[in-house]
């Protein structure tokens, strides 16, 4: 079920996969602008809409979701996140493209397809090796920059319709790539019969998205926002690829997102082998408990412990005169600056190297975004270090601040002090690469 912009359901919404009527709490974390929803000046004394960021599990299928209060035209039609900026996930993508294109042998025969595929920061790997490509991206700002890297894009939703006007051009897929679009899909039914219409008889699918067990375990609550409107669990992208006549052969742990999944699907009379991987994962999904009511609200206390931490950590430190900053405008970061309160009186500012960004200022929270450059005008004592997920990345960027004595601050899953120039903390359940906004 699908409510208008704003308004609130008297009944227990439905979920989105099995129409079940949702009533399990995974975690509840108050009023939130939307993330990308940056201000300018001017609109600062103007009323912001506030929605519910209250998660939700079907106890059917398990699928965690939230309730769909925004229009998806609202929040994609124009986008504030460009991939290309996070260099470390444009290399994950080449990676990727190299692997999969010796994987499949994709020659010039073989159409490979990108649903929301941005600025072209995955498909542009594929420019001049002679494989056919074309993006997909309802954002007619971002699919403009992936034509200028020579990345033919179609602005859309995605959906059945649009695979059958497709397929009736004579367009077939032999690869779909689907990147951090799942969870960003309101209607997960007519995105998934889009792909079944769209992929080649013994075509692949690929989709790349952030494990439900990692934001658990992590306390990631911060990956929460309204364009989020689902997160898998293995078991949970399992049946919905298989609702539609598509079945996973074979699936990867990926440390992108603070833990990711790629699963690889394909018809279900398709000709891949099943790898061992896939029954091995749903059945450590079902020892961890992804499925028990016991385990959402365990999180839910350690979110708040998590909260409770962060905010203790800022407080002091300004008790103390120390002047803190942040790195990055991220829309997790604005999970958390509203979800935890924080504003002007705990961050001066924040920086991002988004040009997009700069300039204006946080949703909810009025912190202004400058040009990084700001840091070593100012020399904060702190930074706090939002895209924690890029954290070896950052943390090389900003090693200089460690001239005048700064450290960062990591605030995931509970706040912390790092030395500047520090990597390696993937061991500490952090990732090493992490696109940058969503």
């Amino acid at each position: 079920m699908t409510t208008g912009p704003g308004s609130l359901s008297a009944q227990a919404p439905a979920c989105r996969l099995c129409g079940a009527p949702l009533g399990l709490t995974v975690v509840d974390l108050g009023m939130s602008p939307l993330c990308e929803s940056y201000l300018r000046t001017d609109q600062l004394r103007q009323m912001e809409p506030f929605y519910p960021l209250h998660v939700l599990a079907c106890e059917r299928c398990y699928l965690v979701q939230l309730e769909s209060f925004v229009p998806e035209a609202e929040i994609f039609g124009e986008y504030a996140y460009f991939s290309a900026y996070s260099i470390s996930w444009v290399d994950h993508a080449r990676r990727f493209v190299e692997s999969i294109r010796t994987r499949l042998s994709l020659g010039s025969d073989d159409l490979v397809v990108e649903l929301a595929s941005n600025d072209g920061y995955l498909l542009q790997h594929f420019v001049g090796t002679g494989v056919p490509i074309l993006g997909i991206d309802p954002a007619a700002n971002v699919a403009l920059a992936a034509e200028e890297r020579g990345v033919p894009s179609l602005v859309a939703f995605f959906g059945r319709d649009v695979a059958s006007e497709l397929v009736a051009d004579g367009k077939q897929a032999a690869l779909i790539v689907g990147n951090n679009v799942l969870a960003q899909v309101p209607d997960l039914n007519d995105f998934v019969a889009g792909v079944k219409v769209l992929l080649r008889a013994n075509g692949t699918a690929t989709f790349e998205f952030p494990h439900l067990q990692c934001l658990l375990d992590g306390l990631q609550y911060d990956t929460i926002y309204h364009e989020h409107y689902s997160y898998f669990s293995f078991a949970a992208s399992d049946e919905v690829l298989r609702a539609h006549g598509l079945a996973i052969y074979d699936v990867e742990e990926l440390p992108t997102h603070g833990g990711s999944l790629r699963v690889y699907a394909q018809h279900a009379d398709g000709p891949h082998q099943l790898s061992e991987a896939v029954d091995e994962l749903l059945a450590r999904e079902e020892r961890d408990g992804l499925r028990s009511p016991d385990r959402y609200a365990r999180f839910a206390e350690e979110v708040k412990e998590s909260k409770r931490a962060l905010l203790d950590l800022l407080i002091s430190l300004r008790g103390e005169g120390k002047q803190v900053v942040g790195y990055g405008a991220p829309g997790k970061g604005n999970t958390l600056l509203n979800y935890c309160g924080i504003r002007t009186d705990l961050i001066d500012y924040t920086v991002d190297r988004n040009p997009y960004k700069q300039g204006l200022y946080t949703p909810g929270t009025h912190i202004p975004i400058h040009r990084p450059e700001k840091i070593a005008e100012t020399r904060p004592d702190y930074v706090v270090v939002f895209p924690w997920n890029l954290f070896d990345e950052i943390s090389a960027q900003l090693s200089y601040v460690a001239e005048w004595g700064a450290k960062l601050i990591v605030p995931i899953p509970v706040a912390r002090v790092v030395e500047p120039g520090r990597s390696g903390l993937l061991g500490d359940g952090m990732a090493d690469i992490e696109n940058i906004s969503p």
